[in-house]
């Protein structure tokens, strides 16, 4: 899967910007603030809807359109057209933003176009893959469960085509039981309406856990193997699932299972899932009640990384935590392609400066399998000569773009 088209409408920095892009790695060059990264953005944004550095769409718009909308409605645009195997395709997301009622208020609404058809999100991510790995995203190992949540959720909704909108579909159902359970807390009634809402909670979270199951297993061979040759063999990484509602028994006379222990869950059926979950959820139900809220479920999934059994999270250092979202970046990539049979386009932010001499080679080497590769840096002597003179190099300043070398004509 590679672009062949790019062209963004007040998108951050870029009022208008269009961009034929070749099929091999493309080097942005530039100082910072230029519009590197919101180039990646962009691309990104593409591929899942939702952007990697904010929450808020608005912000993704350029400054002059916010302005404009307290009067008019005002459209930024991300267009894209791609290869995915033998197909050619056309992707298009407008962001409108519009005045509503008094007092300069704005609203913003997101249409997305696939081939010129408008659908939901749902029924487009994932037709088209991108993975992305900036240094801001060590809040993935450092921060809070949401962050990890959002990344699982992120990668997962790009590679398992049903998934985004059965997570969509569990966040109702989990808002329209915390109402009642809120109701319930403050006002009191009959608790037995909670299993109105049982129903799909538990339907429809089974199948996430399932499905989280299944990923995190198949991600953890992934980053393992790309970890061991990253570290020279030196640490062993892991990726612990670690589910608010654990479908397995509790071995007699054990509270929990250790963070360092092995747990395989593969052999467990949805139903079974779905069964005990719903089954936990009455032996709580006084106590969501007491609590207004739901306690247990995918929502509160917790995911750790571990190397030589020490949590990164908690005790890692800068250079553990850089290497290790490295490894998981890539070992995406790989389980991506190994899912879909394609090969998303990845996306580096500034990742040499954050290695050394050997793992950017090794990173180099890698990247090379891939069928189209952007990264940033504001410095070229970061990349090897002969990377350079195999790739496209393109200076970014002001939010303007302009090729440096064609490898294409020098040969």
């Amino acid at each position: 899967m590679y672009l062949t088209h790019l062209s963004l409408t007040n998108f951050r920095s870029f009022a208008r910007l269009d961009l034929e892009i070749p099929r091999r790695a493309i080097l942005l060059v530039g100082s910072n603030a230029q519009g590197k990264t919101s180039l990646l953005e962009a691309v990104y944004f593409l591929a899942a809807f939702t952007s990697f550095q904010t929450h808020a769409d608005r912000q993704l718009l350029h400054f002059n359109t916010v302005r404009e909308a307290k009067n008019q409605v005002s459209v930024g645009r991300l267009t894209a057209d791609y290869q995915r195997g033998t197909g050619k395709h056309h992707l298009e997301v407008r962001l409108i933003l519009e005045p509503v009622g008094v007092g300069n208020g704005i609203r913003l609404r997101k249409e997305i176009l696939l081939d010129k058809v408008k659908r939901q999100a749902h029924e487009v991510i994932g037709h088209f893959n991108a993975v992305i790995f900036a240094p801001q995203m060590s809040q993935i190992l450092e921060g809070g469960p949401d962050e990890r949540r959002r990344y699982i959720n992120m990668a997962l909704a790009q590679t398992f085509p049903a998934y985004a909108r059965t997570l969509s579909e569990y966040h109702q159902a989990l808002t329209q039981r915390n109402a009642l359970l809120k109701t319930l807390n403050e006002k009191g009634g009959n608790s037995e309406h909670l299993s109105i809402w049982d129903e799909p909670l538990t339907r429809l979270g089974s199948q996430i856990i399932l499905w989280r199951i299944q990923a995190l297993q198949e991600l953890e061979i992934q980053a393992r193997r790309i970890h061991s040759q990253i570290t020279r063999g030196k640490e062993v990484l892991r990726l612990v699932y670690q589910p608010s509602y654990e479908p397995l028994p509790t071995p007699a006379g054990q509270i929990s299972l250790p963070l360092e222990f092995p747990v395989d869950r593969s052999g467990l059926a949805p139903e079974e899932i779905r069964r005990g979950f719903a089954e936990k959820l009455e032996k709580i139900r006084a106590e969501e009640i007491a609590r207004g809220q739901t306690l247990i479920g995918p929502h509160r999934d917790e995911v750790r990384f571990l190397a030589n059994g020490i949590d990164l999270g908690d005790y890692g250092s800068r250079g553990q935590i850089r290497t290790a979202l490295l490894s998981v970046k890539l070992a995406e990539v790989a389980w991506m392609q190994s899912r879909t049979g394609e090969w998303p386009v990845i996306l580096l932010d500034e990742v040499m400066a954050e290695l050394d001499i050997q793992r950017r080679a090794d990173l180099l080497n890698y990247l090379a399998e891939a069928e189209q590769v952007l990264l940033t840096t504001t410095d070229l002597h970061l990349f090897t000569p002969e990377f350079i003179r195999q790739a496209l190099v393109w200076q970014v300043q002001d939010g303007k773009i302009a090729p440096q070398n064609d490898p294409a004509e020098e040969e």
